[in-house]
């Protein structure tokens, strides 16, 4: 499988890297491949390290103006020309997709695959790794959405939540 995981670049703590190499480790190991921003750094750089470290495949999607960050040894590795077209490349050589901890980038990546499966355009697995917590507030306010009739579909037809790499892993695998 084809996993996407959309995560931050920036270096952070072990209450987020932990999470984050445990999932990494069972991509690896299950002999699934990663898909990825490409980037060398940070949560991106520990996530591919714990996939080749486990034998998984790295497939990066980087963007032009991020290329000096981009990670050397992916087993391929794309450059496109903007934003936009990074996430669709994304998205097209997903089979599932999981988010991790981030910032507004990885936000917009989230919203924008829910919004496509929102609207039937795209019915891949998503999973929200909820580690630390992080997720708490927008899995609530994803919550009113859905009491208020903003959603038309279950919100569980949407995403799912995992408090663990091993959860998130069940859960591509329930969903699939």
């Amino acid at each position: 499988m084809n996993i996407c995981v959309f995560c931050s670049a920036a270096e952070l703590g072990d209450e987020y890297t932990a999470p984050a190499r445990e999932f990494a480790e069972l991509i690896g190991s299950g002999g699934h491949t990663l898909v990825w921003g490409g980037s060398d750094v940070g949560l991106m750089k520990v996530l591919a390290d714990g996939v080749r470290g486990s034998g998984g495949r790295l497939v990066g999607i980087s963007v032009e103006f991020l290329r000096a960050s981009a990670r050397e040894d992916a087993d391929e590795m794309i450059v496109a020309a903007d934003l936009a077209e990074r996430k669709a490349l994304l998205l097209d050589r997903a089979d599932a997709v999981v988010v991790m901890v981030g910032g507004t980038g990885t936000l917009d990546e989230a919203t924008e695959i829910l919004e496509l499966k929102k609207h039937g355009m795209h019915s891949k697995p998503v999973v929200l790794l909820n580690a630390a917590g992080f997720y708490d507030g927008l899995r609530r306010q994803l919550e009113r959405m859905e009491a208020e009739g903003f959603l038309p579909l279950p919100l569980d037809r949407l995403v799912t939540f995992a408090e663990s790499g091993e959860e998130a892993m069940e859960l591509l695998a329930k969903e699939r």
